[in-house]
């Protein structure tokens, strides 16, 4: 039973339970969240939860750049974590001062009752950004079990943290400050995964710990439009509706995240192999549909099981928003594959196709402040993540085909000269 355990956790199979633990923890505070706080303070809780979302950008950057250079040049995997570790300890103190600066903005921005709020999101920037450095060493040397147990502490601290902050008190104060708290636990688990430091033999003149900043740059910009995209839409709906309509906005979401980060494990895994360049375009194909089949699963199950779905999006206290709920599922599973198509341009190193990401942001911006309604405002994100989908789909498409060339890689060559 133990070696099966051990082999389980050990593969791709291991990190799908990890991070199956991860969001149902993350998605069981939701829920207890929103039922605790109601739609108003929630609100602002969620609008809270999307900055730090977009602030993970930074992370997620460090994560991608460690995990492609590891498994495009696994020669040099001492090199790379030394760098990519010095260059991750600066970042996460860099951007806690940052967003300690601009708190007083963020809580005008997000309408926000007490500046502590906002202090919290600059203070959970920290770890957050940690964590990212981590879990890209964990991924690009495929040690599943390590990032496996990391994922759970990302979800499981949360949840029993949390809940027990907004259980004791109800606000958003303390239910940010239980978020932050938790925050730490997976910085304690890759901490004690990559105990045993590597030093570099020898000096890989592209890993440079320069070299590792620019790159995690440029993907940090390429996820911060992803997520900002992903994210936008409730500081819209903060803006635009009621606070009790935003709310219900939210509390729609909660089924979108869910179905954002349910294939979560499809892309940690795809990565590597999207970054090597052999296998890239069926690793592609074979993810994007893994990712929609479950998205239709997921948009049946909420369209005609919506009953039981809004029990999942809030409780009784959102079944104003339970006839939209599939139009939700819709817009998580789009948004999951946009996602996958975002890494994929990560992996081989594409500089256009970003641009636009960053233009299907500036449209849903526009268009979704001339809108009025919940139902007005998620068909307009839709609308905008289809076209953006499309486009992708498309440039993706010509990029893999058999036989082209890869302009777009500039990277690859310095790796493995």
């Amino acid at each position: 039973m133990r070696v099966a355990v051990e082999r389980i956790a050990n593969s791709s199979s291991g990190i799908a339970v990890s991070m199956a633990i991860m969001n149902v923890a993350t998605y069981g505070f939701v829920l207890l969240g929103s039922d605790l706080l109601g739609t108003e303070t929630y609100g602002a809780v969620a609008a809270s939860l999307n900055v730090l979302l977009v602030i993970s950008v930074g992370a997620l950057g460090l994560q991608a750049t460690a995990a492609r250079r590891i498994s495009a040049d696994p020669q040099h995997v001492a090199q790379i974590e030394h760098s990519i570790l010095r260059v991750t300890y600066r970042a996460a103190a860099a951007l806690g001062v940052i967003m300690l600066v601009l708190s007083p903005a963020i809580q005008r921005l997000l309408n926000l009752d007490h500046i502590g709020v906002a202090l919290l999101i600059a203070i959970s920037t920290v770890p957050l950004t940690i964590v990212g450095g981590f879990a890209g060493i964990l991924q690009g040397e495929r040690r599943w079990a390590a990032l496996g147990l990391l994922y759970i502490a990302s979800g499981v601290p949360r949840l029993v943290i949390g809940t027990a902050f907004i259980a004791w008190r109800p606000t958003e104060l303390w239910a940010l400050a239980g978020i932050a708290v938790s925050f730490w636990a997976p910085v304690l688990v890759g901490w004690w995964a990559l105990r045993n430091r590597r030093h570099p033999s020898d000096e890989a003149a592209g890993h440079t710990g320069m070299a590792m900043l620019k790159e995690s740059i440029s993907n940090g910009q390429a996820l911060f439009a992803f997520f900002a995209l992903s994210s936008v839409d409730i500081v819209v709906a903060r803006n635009v509706l009621s606070n009790h309509e935003s709310g219900l906005y939210a509390g729609g979401l909660i089924l979108a995240k869910a179905m954002l980060f349910l294939p979560q494990f499809v892309v940690i895994v795809a990565f590597p192999t999207m970054a090597t360049g052999s296998g890239r375009r069926k690793a592609l194909v074979v993810s994007l549909s893994l990712v929609a089949a479950l998205g239709t699963v997921g948009t049946l199950a909420a369209w005609l099981l919506s009953g039981i779905a809004i029990r999942f999006a809030g409780g009784v206290k959102y079944a104003e928003v339970e006839p939209r709920l599939w139009i939700f599922a819709i817009l998580g599973t789009l948004l999951s594959m946009i996602q996958l198509l975002v890494y994929s341009v990560l992996a081989r190193q594409g500089k256009r196709s970003v641009y636009v990401v960053w233009l299907a942001l500036v449209t849903l911006v526009a268009v979704g402040l001339t809108t009025e309604t919940v139902l007005g405002l998620v068909t307009t994100v839709v609308l905008v993540d289809v076209a953006l989908l499309l486009v992708l789909l498309g440039v993706s498409a010509w990029f893999l085909r058999d036989g082209a060339p890869a302009p777009e890689e500039p990277a690859a060559t310095t790796l493995q000269s």
